[in-house]
């Protein structure tokens, strides 16, 4: 195999590794949700103040998955 070939495949194979954290976004915000619900049913009343937190952890959540997707482009792209 020719080395230009072999650091194209690197550069391919490394781009799918980096999509795979988009994949743990998905997972991230299910459990930052499934979690708020649980809290939320065990009390009610205290519901209310944690959904600003709810939200930033969902936030936080999807950010990995834009930030491996920015650096699969990069490794695409850029190198």
């Amino acid at each position: 195999m020719e080395l230009a070939a072999a650091a194209v495949l690197g550069k391919y194979i490394g781009a799918g590794m980096a999509c795979t954290g988009m994949g743990g976004a998905a997972v991230g915000v299910g459990h930052v949700v499934g979690n708020f619900l649980a809290g939320a049913l065990r009390n009610p009343s205290a519901a209310n103040g944690q959904t600003a937190t709810m939200f930033i952890g969902i936030a936080f959540a999807e950010a990995l998955g834009i930030f491996s997707f920015l650096v699969a482009l990069l490794l695409m792209f850029a190198l």
